[in-house]
This record gives C-alpha cells, sequence and structure tokens, in this order.
C-alpha cells in the first residue's frame, strides 16, 4: 500500500514539473503541432475528421458556390477533404499544404483529381507571389502563433481580386482564457483560438476587404471571407 501512495506521489510530483517547466518555457506550437497532426495521420479520417473538419469544409463551399476560380490552396488542408469534396464538382489546379508530412501522405495516396499536396508552413508559404485565385484556410488557423503573419502570405500568393476564406472555432468571449488553457495545459499546438469579431479585424489589418462573416454550426463556428 505504501508503494502504490509513493508511485503516486512520484507521477503526481513529476507532473506538476511539467506543468511549471511550461509556464516558463517558450512553446514551439509549430511543432508541437506537426507532431500531434504526424501522430493522428493514420487514423484522422475515421477518428477526427467527422468531429472537426466535415461541417466547416461544407461552410466553406458554401461560401465559394459564385466565385469563379481556376486555382486554389488550401492552408493546413490535412488527409485532403476539403479538395476532395470540390474536386468532384468543379476542376481547378488545386494544391493542398501541411506541416504535417504523415498528413500530406496520407492526402497524396488518395489520388485526388486536379491535386497536388506539398508540405509546407502557413508562415512561409513556398509559392510566387499571385500564385492562386483562392485561398482557404479550414479548422487550421488556430494553430498559427503568428496570426498576421499567416495572413499576410495569404495575400501574398493571392491574385489581386482573390479571395481568402477562414473557418475556424469561435470561443466567444473568452479567448484568452482558451488561449492560456492551451498553450500551457495542451501539447496539440493549439495556441490561437479566436472569435468572429477577431477575425474580422485580422482580415482588415492585412489588407483585406472583409465581403462576408458569419457563424455556423449552431454559432460555435465563424467564417471569414476577405478579398484582395
Amino acid at each position: 500500500m505504501k508503494e502504490k501512495k509513493k508511485s503516486i506521489f512520484i507521477r503526481g510530483k513529476n507532473r506538476a514539473k511539467r506543468i511549471i517547466k511550461r509556464f516558463f518555457t517558450k512553446q514551439d506550437f509549430e511543432k508541437l503541432s506537426k507532431d500531434f497532426f504526424d501522430m493522428k495521420a493514420p487514423v484522422y479520417d475515421e477518428e477526427e475528421l467527422v468531429v472537426y473538419s466535415e461541417d466547416s469544409c461544407m461552410a466553406v463551399i458554401d461560401a465559394l458556390k459564385d466565385k469563379k476560380y481556376k486555382s486554389l490552396l488550401d492552408i493546413g488542408c490535412g488527409t485532403g477533404h476539403l479538395i476532395s469534396l470540390l474536386s468532384k464538382n468543379k476542376k481547378a489546379d488545386y494544391v493542398g499544404l501541411d506541416l504535417s508530412s504523415k498528413m500530406v501522405s496520407v492526402a497524396s495516396k488518395k489520388k485526388i483529381k486536379y491535386a497536388n499536396f506539398v508540405e509546407g508552413s502557413a508562415d512561409n508559404l513556398p509559392f510566387q507571389k499571385k500564385s492562386f485565385d483562392v485561398v482557404t484556410c479550414s479548422e487550421s488557423f488556430h494553430h498559427y502563433e503568428d496570426e498576421n503573419k499567416a495572413m499576410r502570405e495569404a495575400y501574398r500568393v493571392l491574385k489581386k481580386g482573390g479571395y481568402y476564406i477562414v473557418a475556424d472555432k469561435d470561443v466567444g468571449k473568452l479567448v484568452w482564457f482558451h488561449n492560456f488553457y492551451n498553450r500551457r495545459f495542451k501539447n496539440t499546438g493549439d495556441c490561437n483560438f479566436s472569435n468572429l469579431k477577431r477575425a474580422e479585424k485580422l482580415m482588415k489589418k492585412n489588407g483585406f476587404k472583409l465581403v462576408y462573416s458569419g457563424k455556423y454550426y449552431n454559432n460555435t463556428h465563424y467564417i471569414v471571407v476577405g478579398r484582395k
């Protein structure tokens, strides 16, 4: 009995040390995100997709229904689900980018029509200026530590008149609490949850003309559409 209590005490002590260390150590959220999604990649479509991506993908598709485009970049593409849905109904040059090499591998193996998948960071997109008619970011934006840099990169690779669409979880007024908790106590790379009002301001701050914004999925998620 004493040994069991001692073991529980040691585990608790070690956990407390890890938590305290996180408070005083700068986290690499991009690496945390990459490691998390590398781990999830083999089972993502079966275990995570319906919960985290389906509604956001449909919101993005709805926002695109009256938009004309010949090229589209999906940042944080995961296993390629959004591009898979889009390519079934519209022929275009689709590119999916994700920082997880294993997610990219899963997406590539699907052999989605008109699509290519590459590994890369939202902060440093490996594309020339004015390369795409549309840039999308579905359920990925909250992983970007430098939101402004990510938006500036999207702006850079968009053609004039192109659209940038961001769809993500809306945490309401408790942005600071969600981000404090996730940054300090989770290892998933979640670091910048936001809300509709804040997302609108970010769009405008980074040079986009806001053409549409709203909420979906019982008001728990937001979507913002900006134009270059």
